[in-house]
């Protein structure tokens, strides 16, 4: 991959997306789901589940433009969504793409 040409922008957006669909996806089994089954609060899990939703397809599309433009393999993709359906997995997984995204951008030389 020609670094030169790569702008990490949209790998950017796709780590921010994944960092708010991970809360987003805590905030649902932590405080939602619990809402709904031991206070008799449903309510909670169709407001947070449907942004949970949202953000699991923003994600999910992000990833596919990661998988295309800056030319990633399969298992890439298929390692960010086993990361997004794993508590916490999509913050471990972070390390991994900023340090991706560094590599992304062009040393520069004295």
């Amino acid at each position: 991959m020609d670094t030169q040409k790569t702008s990490p922008t949209t790998f950017n957006w796709f780590r921010k997306i994944a960092y708010i669909e991970g809360w987003s996806y805590l905030l649902l089994l932590g405080i939602a789901m619990p809402l709904k089954y031991f206070a008799g609060y449903p309510f909670a899990v169709k407001i947070v589940g449907a942004l949970h939703g949202m953000l699991f397809v923003v994600m999910a599309l992000l990833g596919i433009l990661v998988l295309i433009q800056y030319k990633k393999n399969i298992l890439w993709l298929a390692k960010a969504f086993i990361a997004s359906i794993i508590p916490f997995g999509t913050f471990y997984q972070d390390r991994e793409w900023k340090n991706e995204v560094n590599s992304l951008i062009p040393k520069k030389t004295s």
